[in-house]
């Protein structure tokens, strides 16, 4: 079979299609047929090994796997005697965010882990586009405390993480406000933002409302610019570490102080965020944000288009 294959960290240079061999599912395993996979954020800090902390998982001095891939949706080709919740010919996905080998055509999985049959309805393209950037998404909002009617700013709306951030707080009655880019707003307004900043032309942080949650799903803002938009006991939230690292110990000063706080989490348990947005799949009411779509041959190219941050919601690998 073909994979993308690297051994050492480094920048999509490292990256070489290969043929190797097809794995095979052992007793408590499936076996698929991948169809689709992305390149994320998540990706291209395993392909580079940074920040150099994702190496305690990854690997530290070498990739602990050679093929890359973290996310995809294929069809179940073999299953292990063990296996009784899948069959052959389903139609699966899943993630993990420590790496499947699933930059692939064909890839292995423990049938207890992070995959889910895709909702009738739902193509491949879309089901792999609701694993990575869905799973930060989910795991930051499971830390606040909401309640429909409570209004939250969504930072960075566009991209896989701040789109889901938006559609799973709509869900929840929660009213958002968003901010994105030009060429963007009318996609934001179809996630169901209630209101719409376009960063291009206008400061969000200016705004006159007051926010329980700010979602800062782009890392490129702050607590202390956007403090004065919080409520009293408003929850502010980056995907990012912040200028100087200061959203790992701000969580325990704004604790202290009380009031205002910054939370950092820590996204754990891919197997709840994937069933959870299974969930929201199968009832229509989530819609991954798609981009572009490469071929495997142009992984590399993919890598570095998601690398420059530039990327509209999710980029797609074809392997079919």
């Amino acid at each position: 079979m073909k994979a993308v294959t690297r051994t050492k960290y480094g920048s999509p240079s490292v990256l070489k299609i290969q043929e190797v061999e097809k794995p095979a599912a052992k007793a408590d395993e499936v076996l698929v047929r991948v169809y689709n996979t992305t390149v994320n954020r998540t990706d291209c800090g395993i392909l580079w090994g940074k920040p150099y902390a994702i190496r305690l998982f990854t690997g530290v001095f070498k990739p602990s796997s050679d093929i890359t891939g973290t996310d995809f949706a294929g069809k179940i080709e073999a299953i292990g005697k063990d296996v009784t919740a899948f069959q052959v010919g389903d139609r699966v996905w899943g993630f993990h965010d420590e790496g499947l080998a699933s930059h692939a055509q064909y890839m292995v999985i423990k049938a207890k882990k992070a995959i889910a049959k895709i909702p009738k309805g739902i193509t491949y393209e879309e089901a792999c586009a609701s694993a990575e950037g869905a799973h930060y998404a989910y795991n930051s909002i499971l830390r606040v405390k909401l309640n429909p009617g409570d209004k939250a700013l969504v930072n960075g709306a566009t991209g896989a993480i701040g789109s889901a951030v938006v559609q799973i707080l709509k869900h929840m009655g929660v009213k958002v406000t968003a901010v994105g880019n030009t060429k963007n707003i009318e996609m934001i307004k179809s996630l169901g933002a209630d209101k719409v900043y376009n960063y291009e032309k206008e400061d969000f942080t200016k705004d006159d409302g007051r926010y329980h949650f700010i979602s800062d799903a782009v890392g490129k803002s702050s607590f202390p610019r956007c403090k004065h938009l919080l409520l009293p006991k408003g929850i502010y939230i980056s995907s990012e570490l912040g200028p100087n690292a200061q959203n790992l110990y701000l969580p325990l000063i704004t604790k202290i102080k009380g009031g205002k706080r910054v939370l950092f989490p820590i996204p754990l348990n891919c197997r709840r965020s994937v069933l959870n947005m299974n969930k929201l799949l199968e009832t229509k009411k989530f819609k991954p944000v798609i981009d572009r779509v490469y071929k495997m041959d142009a992984i590399a190219e993919a890598y570095t288009y998601v690398r420059s941050g530039q990327k509209t919601g999710n980029v797609i690998i074809d392997f079919r």
